[in-house]
């Protein structure tokens, strides 16, 4: 049996514009995006992500 993976969904809005969201293993959507306007920025702002959040700090602003 294979394990679940989390994974980057791209989509259409009802806009017809491009979202992606990030789904946990469990399938529970974690993230989601801003709404891009062509497939390739919609990809670009996945890669951003992966790069950027294992380096992104937690700031608390719930103070």
């Amino acid at each position: 049996m294979t394990t679940p993976m989390p994974k980057f969904e791209i989509y259409k809005d009802t806009a017809g514009k491009f979202r992606w969201r990030l789904k946990a293993p469990n399938g529970e959507i974690i993230a989601v995006s801003e709404a891009y306007e062509s497939k390739d920025g919609c990809n670009n702002g996945i890669n951003s992500v992966k790069m950027n959040a294992p380096k992104a700090e937690i700031k608390d602003l719930a103070m």
